[in-house]
């Protein structure tokens, strides 16, 4: 996509038009539906998480800063959050009820592919060692700390092989 259409249409937004709501949904809700029903793994909870990251996109436009990142990234990350505080709340509550066990983490991108083309491919990219630590952290929304505790790796070998995986997806998405 464009990501100068895209801030333009941010920008719309941002003035009050409503009828470019309706095309940043249309843009977008694939891919915010399809992240939040990968961290979820829930359809209804997945929806509410669609309708509350448009919602907020439409009162916080005129805040899109273009040097923070593209209106995509701006989009996922909303929905990342509101995801993950919806798993968290969700856990919360599991707990509470007397449940032992968190709900059972997300399958990974490899067996039930969500991501959009690029992203895919870049993760694609990454030997297993460091893409499984990424996914925990951004799905899951997993610590360092948590995460080297879930795989029984040292803190430092999950801090390297997020760094590095970290540094290869930064030089694979500068050539794409």
């Amino acid at each position: 996509m464009d990501r100068t259409s895209d801030e333009a249409l941010l920008q719309r937004l941002a003035d009050g038009d409503v009828d470019a709501l309706g095309e940043v949904y249309d843009r977008y809700a694939p891919i915010v539906n399809g992240l939040a029903l990968r961290i979820l793994r829930d359809t209804g909870d997945a929806e509410d998480v669609v309708q509350d990251v448009f919602v907020q996109v439409w009162r916080e436009s005129a805040r899109y800063d273009r040097g923070r990142g593209s209106p995509q990234s701006w989009i996922c990350m909303m929905a990342r959050s509101r995801a993950l505080d919806r798993l968290r709340r969700r856990r919360a509550r599991h707990e509470e009820a007397g449940g032992e066990d968190a709900p059972e983490p997300a399958a990974s991108p490899t067996s039930e592919p969500v991501l959009a083309g690029t992203m895919e491919k870049a993760l694609g990219t990454l030997p297993a060692e460091q893409r499984q630590p990424l996914e925990l952290a951004y799905f899951e929304g997993l610590t360092q700390v948590e995460i080297a505790a879930r795989l029984r790796e040292p803190l430092g070998t999950i801090k390297t092989r997020m760094r590095s995986a970290l540094m290869r997806l930064r030089e694979f998405l500068a050539r794409s």
